[in-house]
C-alpha cells in the first residue's frame, strides 16, 4: 500500500474515520510477503511500524531506533496524544488510526505490537499472517488459547516473533540461570518471586463510566474485548503512571501478568522446566479502595517436577523481603542465589567438618552490566536479518505467560488445578477449563 497520500497530520473526524474503516470484517486479509521475497536496499535496512504508541510503545520504539538498521516508517495508535508523541519521535513516519492500514504496507519488514494485553493475540497473528515478523510486549495473551494460536501462526508463516521479557536479553540474569542450571547452589527445591508495594487506600482512586474523550476511539481500543461504556481507569492512560487497564479482567491479569510473567520466565530459564504440574493460588482485595478488579494482595503456589515455585505480590504494606520489595530467590542446598534487574547475589549455606564450618558453595555478587532493553529489541532486529530464533523466541514467551495465566485460574476459581504442559489442558475441571479461552466480540474473531 502507498503510502503517499496519507497526511502527516489527522483531524478528530478523520481519524475516528479511519479507526473505523473496515471493522465490517475483524479481520484483514493481506497477501503474505515474505521478507527475502522483497528487493532490499544496500544497507539491509529494517522497516518497523509501531502498534501501541503508549508508555511502553514509545520506550520500545527508543529502544528499536538505538540499532542503526531501523527505519520507524508508521505510527498506529486509537488515541491521539499517544500517536503524537510517537510521532515526535520519529517525525517521517506516517501515523495511522487503524493498525490494519500498517499491515497492507509492504514496505515494513517488522512490527512492535505494544498495545493493551488484549489486542496482544490478534495484532500478532495478522502481522504474520501479512508476512511481517513481531516484537510483542508481555504477557502475550489474556488467555492460555490465545497464545498457542499466535506460537501457531509464527511457525506457519515462518515468521520470526520475539517476546518483551527483555530479562532474557540481561548478562546477569543468563549468568544466574547458569549458575542454577550447573549446580553451582545445589539442588534447587524451593524458589520465592515477590514484588512488594503500598498503594493504600486509594489505589488507582474510583471514577463513573461516561463518554470517551474526542482524541480517542473508545470502540477501537476495546476491540475483541466485551462492550463496555467508557471508563477513565479501564483506558487508563496517564502520563504519571502505567496504564491502570491492567488492573481488569477485561483486558489483563494484574500483578500476576504485569510483573509475575517476568519473573517466572526466568524461573523457568534457569531450572529448564517448561510449565508446572500444579496451581493454587490465594488472595483477594482486602484493603485497596478504588475500581481495579485484580487482587491487592496474592500467593500463588507452582508444583514443578522437583521443586515449588511461589510469585506473591502485595500492594497494601512494602517492608521488603531482604531489603528487596522485588526479585527472586533460588533456594539450592549448597546456597541461594537472589536476582533482580540490579544483579545478582549467591549466598552459601554451611556444613560442619570437624571444628570447622565451611561454605557449601561460593559467595558470588554481580551487578548488572548491560541495558537488558534496548539489548533484547536489537537481538529482535538481528534475527529479523539473520531469520536465527530469538532470545525469547514466541514458544517461550507463550509458556511463561501460560503459568502466570494459570495462577490467575487456580485464583479465580478458588481450586487447585492439575495442568498437562504438554496437551495444554486442565485436568478434570472443565470449569477452570473455561478459562483457557474468551469470546471476541464481533465482529473480531481469532
Amino acid at each position: 500500500m502507498s503510502n503517499s497520500h496519507e497526511p502527516t497530520n489527522i483531524d478528530r473526524r478523520e481519524f475516528v474515520k479511519r479507526s473505523a474503516a473496515g471493522m465490517i470484517a475483524g479481520r484483514l486479509v493481506v497477501e503474505p510477503v515474505r521478507r527475502d521475497e522483497r528487493i532490499r536496499g544496500a544497507n539491509n535496512r529494517v522497516v518497523v511500524g509501531v502498534i501501541g504508541s503508549g508508555r511502553q510503545g514509545l520506550s520500545d520504539m527508543k529502544s528499536a531506533m538505538r540499532h542503526p538498521d531501523v527505519d520507524v516508517a508508521a505510527i498506529c495508535d486509537v488515541y491521539q496524544p499517544n500517536l503524537a508523541k510517537g510521532v515526535a519521535l520519529a517525525p517521517s513516519a506516517q501515523q495511522y488510526g487503524d493498525f490494519r492500514r500498517v499491515l497492507e504496507r509492504k514496505d515494513i519488514d517488522a512490527v512492535i505490537v505494544a498495545s493493551p494485553d488484549h489486542w496482544h493475540p490478534l495484532h500478532a497473528i495478522l502481522a504474520c499472517e501479512a508476512g511481517k515478523d513481531v516484537y510483542v510486549e508481555k504477557p502475550i495473551s489474556v488467555a492460555v488459547a490465545e497464545g498457542r494460536k499466535m506460537v501457531d501462526a509464527a511457525r506457519k508463516h515462518g515468521r520470526i516473533v520475539q517476546v518483551g521479557t527483555q530479562q532474557r536479553s540481561g548478562k546477569h540474569f543468563q549468568q544466574a540461570a547458569e549458575l542454577v542450571r550447573s549446580g553451582k547452589i545445589g539442588k534447587v527445591t524451593q524458589v520465592r518471586c515477590w514484588n512488594f508495594g503500598n498503594e493504600s487506600p486509594d489505589g488507582i482512586g474510583t471514577a463513573p463510566d461516561g463518554s470517551p474523550p474526542p482524541e480517542l476511539d473508545w470502540d477501537m481500543w476495546l476491540g475483541p474485548a466485551p462492550q463496555r461504556p467508557f471508563n477513565s481507569h479501564r483506558f487508563g492512560v496517564s502520563d504519571a503512571r502505567w496504564s491502570t487497564f491492567r488492573w481488569f479482567w477485561d483486558y489483563a491479569g494484574g500483578m500476576m501478568t504485569d510483573w509475575g510473567v517476568h519473573w517466572l520466565d526466568i524461573v523457568q530459564m534457569a531450572t529448564g522446566a517448561d510449565a508446572p504440574v500444579a496451581i493454587s493460588a490465594s488472595g483477594g482485595k482486602f484493603a485497596l479502595q478504588d475500581d481495579r478488579e485484580t487482587p491487592d494482595t496474592l500467593i500463588a503456589t507452582y508444583q514443578y517436577p522437583g521443586f515449588i515455585c511461589t510469585y506473591e505480590n502485595r500492594l497494601a504494606n512494602a517492608a521488603p523481603l531482604n531489603d528487596k520489595r522485588g526479585g527472586i530467590d533460588f533456594h539450592g542446598t549448597d546456597g541461594t542465589l537472589f536476582v533482580d534487574r540490579g544483579g545478582f547475589e549467591v549466598t552459601p549455606e554451611t556444613r560442619r567438618s570437624g571444628d570447622s564450618i565451611l561454605d557449601r558453595s561460593e559467595a558470588i555478587q554481580v551487578s548488572n552490566s548491560n541495558d537488558n532493553h534496548v539489548d533484547h529489541l536489537h537481538d529482535f532486529i538481528e534475527c529479523v536479518k539473520s531469520r536465527r530464533t530469538p532470545v525469547a523466541d514466541i514458544e517461550i514467551g507463550h509458556r511463561s505467560t501460560t503459568t502466570a495465566l494459570l495462577g490467575n485460574v487456580a485464583y479465580r476459581t478458588g481450586r487447585r488445578i492439575t495442568w498437562d504442559g504438554a496437551t495444554e489442558r486442565i485436568l478434570g475441571d472443565s470449569d477452570a477449563s473455561r478459562h483457557l479461552t474468551r469470546e471476541y466480540r464481533k465482529p473480531w474473531t481469532l
